[in-house]
């Protein structure tokens, strides 16, 4: 990899909420970052039962299809008074899909309010994690793999209005907020998207 010149990565994920926060922490490093969306690229079925699989099977589809180096990540939340569930569910927690994310954001969130009524404080423990991997091509055989976690607990009702997915019910103890309530600047360095693209970073400025 070089910083040398510009380099146009894709973006495998048509989500909006994730292309800002990717823009803002990789910034300086020479990326053209492009959404899947933006080049007509339809989403990869995510067959994995982990989150690295399914990060890889949606970096070598948008590779593949491309013909660009990609990044993609895999990220939900895991809910231990749920046995880790919605984990790599966590985006279609409560079956609804289609292109109105914010809708499928409110049905995941009244869903995970629903299967944690009556349990409190630390019963509602939770983190969030991340799986970001970089491919150069479709057929890299050595991808980049990095990994985020944020420790926290659910709250018992949404709070602040930044963010997305899950953010409005995410306690964040360091700060006594939501993480929806946290500026983007403040969540960047601390949340688990954050923590893994900080480990891409390092492997960009270093490269292989």
């Amino acid at each position: 990899m070089t910083t040398q010149s510009a380099q146009r990565v894709v973006l495998a994920s048509g989500n909006a909420g994730k292309l800002r926060e990717l823009h803002a922490l990789l910034g300086g490093l020479g990326i053209e970052l492009v959404s899947q969306r933006e080049l007509g690229v339809n989403d990869a079925e995510e067959t994995g039962l982990s989150f690295v699989e399914n990060a890889l099977l949606k970096a070598r589809h948008a590779c593949a299809t491309t013909g660009l180096p990609a990044i993609a990540d895999d990220s939900g939340i895991e809910v231990d008074a749920l046995n880790g569930e919605p984990g790599i569910y966590s985006a279609r927690f409560a079956g609804v899909s289609g292109e109105i994310r914010e809708v499928a954001d409110a049905a995941n969130n009244e869903l995970l309010l629903e299967r944690l009524a009556g349990l409190k404080g630390s019963e509602r423990s939770a983190r969030f994690q991340c799986i970001i991997v970089y491919l150069r091509h479709a057929a890299d055989p050595t991808p980049l793999i990095c990994q985020g976690t944020w420790e926290g607990q659910i709250l018992e009702s949404a709070a602040g209005a930044n963010g997305f997915g899950y953010d409005p019910l995410f306690y964040v103890p360091t700060h006594d907020c939501a993480s929806a309530a946290l500026t983007p600047e403040i969540k960047n360095t601390l949340s688990h998207r954050g923590q893994a693209l900080e480990q891409l970073r390092q492997c960009w400025q270093n490269p292989r």
